[in-house]
C-alpha cells in the first residue's frame, strides 16, 4: 500500500510541478517577450492539466486508497489501469494544447479524459455499494462522482457550439462555467469532504449529523450554478432559488465547522499537527470563498466581478490553489500517506506562501481594476509569486523522488 501511494503521489506532485512551470511561463510572457510561445495555448494547457493531471489524478489515488482500506490491497490492481489512462490523457492534453491549442488532437485527449472519468465513476460506485455499512462518507463520495460526470455536459455543450459554429458569447461562457462549477463545487468539494468524513467514521453518532450537511450541500449544488451566470437576466423566482442555495451552503459549512470544534479532542488524535494547520488554511480559504459567493448575489457586485478578468482569475486560483490544493496536501500530511520529511514540509510551506502572495496580489489587481487603476509593477510581482510556487513544488517533488529511489 505504501509503495502504491508513494509512487502515484510522486506522479501527482510531478504534475503539480508542471502546472507551476506553465503558470510561470504565463506570468513571464506577460512581463517579458516570449514570441515563440502562444499565450492562449499555454493557458489552455495549464488549466486542463491542472484539473486532470493534478487535482483529479490525486483525488483518484486518495479515493482508491480509501477503498483499499475496506476491500484490501487486491483492489489496487483493478484501478491501476485507470490511473495510467488518466495520466496518459492528461499528458496528451498538456502537450497538444501547449503546441496547437484547440484542435482535433487536444479535443480527442479531452474526450478520452472524460471517458476515463466515467469508467472510474462506474467502477468506484459499484465498489462503494459492496460496503455493507451505511457510511455517511459514501454519500459524499457518490455525489462527487455524480457531479464529476454531470460537469462533462459543459464540455459537450462547447463541442456542440464549435461543430455548429455558434458564437453566442453568453452560451459559450455558460458552458465553461457549468464545467468549472460542477468540478470544483461538485467533484472536488464532495470528494474532499467524503475523504475527511471517512477518517472520522469512528465517531459514528456524531458523523451521522453530517448527513444533514451533505443534504444541504447536495441540494444547493445545482442551483448554485446560477451564481456563475448572473449576467443573464433572471426572474425574481430564480433569484429566490439562488439565495436558497447560498444560505444552504453557509448552513452546511456551519454544521461541518461545529462538528470539527465539538470533536476537536478526537480530531487532534486523528490528524497530524502540520496536517491540521494546512486543513485549517484550506477551510479558511473555503469560508472566504463562500462569503465572496454570497456577496456576488447582489446584482451590482455580480456585474463588477464578472466584468474584470483579474477578479475571475483571483477567484479561480482561490478555489483551485488555496482551497483544493492546500486541502490535498493537508490530507496527505494529516495521515502521513507519504514520509513527511523536513524538506517536504519546507516545500509545502513555501508553496503555501506563494499561494497567499499570489492571492493578495490578484486581489489588489482586481480592486485596482474596479476603480480603473493599475498597481505599479503588479505583473513582475505576480511573476515572483509564480517563482515561489515553482520553488515549493520543486522541493516537494525532488524530496519525494529521492525517497522513492531510497
Amino acid at each position: 500500500m505504501s509503495k502504491f501511494l508513494h509512487r502515484w503521489l510522486t506522479v501527482s506532485f510531478l504534475n503539480l510541478l508542471l502546472v507551476a512551470v506553465l503558470g510561470f511561463i504565463l506570468r513571464y510572457k506577460i512581463e517579458f517577450s516570449l514570441p515563440f510561445i502562444e499565450q492562449k495555448y499555454v493557458l489552455h494547457s495549464h488549466s486542463h492539466f491542472a484539473f486532470a493531471g493534478w487535482i483529479t489524478q490525486t483525488l483518484m489515488v486518495l479515493l482508491i486508497h480509501h477503498l483499499a482500506l475496506t476491500h484490501g490491497e487486491q483492489i489496487l490492481k483493478k484501478y491501476r489501469w485507470l490511473l495510467y489512462a488518466n495520466v496518459v490523457t492528461a499528458y496528451g492534453m498538456l502537450i497538444s494544447f501547449f503546441l496547437q491549442g484547440y484542435n482535433y488532437l487536444s479535443i480527442s485527449f479531452s474526450t478520452l479524459s472524460i471517458l476515463v472519468s466515467y469508467c472510474f465513476a462506474i467502477y468506484y460506485w459499484k465498489d462503494l455499494n459492496r460496503i455493507k455499512e451505511n457510511k455517511v462518507s459514501s454519500l459524499w463520495i457518490k455525489a462527487a462522482l455524480a457531479f464529476g460526470v454531470f460537469s462533462s455536459l459543459g464540455t459537450f455543450g462547447l463541442a456542440y457550439m464549435m461543430i455548429n459554429r455558434l458564437t453566442d458569447q453568453n452560451w459559450h461562457l455558460a458552458n465553461i462555467y457549468f464545467y468549472l462549477h460542477f468540478q470544483y463545487n461538485g467533484w472536488f468539494l464532495f470528494a474532499g469532504i467524503g475523504l475527511l468524513v471517512s477518517r472520522l467514521e469512528i465517531l459514528y453518532k456524531s458523523v451521522k449529523n453530517l448527513k444533514f450537511a451533505f443534504l444541504l450541500f447536495c441540494f444547493a449544488c445545482i442551483p448554485a450554478y446560477l451564481l456563475s451566470i448572473l449576467w443573464i437576466p433572471m426572474s425574481a423566482f430564480t433569484y429566490g432559488i439562488i439565495i436558497f442555495a447560498v444560505i444552504a451552503q453557509l448552513a452546511g459549512w456551519f454544521l461541518i465547522i461545529k462538528f470539527w470544534i465539538t470533536n476537536k479532542d478526537i480530531v487532534n488524535k486523528q490528524f497530524s499537527k502540520h496536517g491540521k494547520i494546512l486543513l485549517f488554511l484550506s477551510g479558511t480559504a473555503f469560508s472566504i470563498k463562500l462569503l465572496l459567493q454570497t456577496a456576488s448575489v447582489h446584482p451590482a457586485l455580480s456585474q463588477l466581478s464578472y466584468g474584470f478578468r483579474p477578479i475571475i482569475i483571483g477567484y479561480l486560483h482561490l478555489v483551485l490553489l488555496a482551497v483544493t490544493s492546500i486541502f490535498i496536501i493537508g490530507y496527505i500530511f494529516s495521515f502521513e500517506l507519504i514520509a513527511v520529511t523536513k524538506k517536504i514540509k519546507m516545500g509545502a510551506y513555501i508553496f503555501i506562501a506563494g499561494i497567499l502572495i499570489n492571492e493578495i496580489l490578484l486581489m489588489l489587481q482586481g480592486v485596482a481594476a474596479l476603480i480603473y487603476n493599475v498597481v505599479p509593477h503588479i505583473n513582475l510581482m505576480l511573476l515572483v509569486a509564480a517563482v515561489i510556487l515553482f520553488t515549493g513544488t520543486s522541493i516537494i517533488f525532488l524530496s519525494m523522488l529521492k525517497k522513492q529511489y531510497q
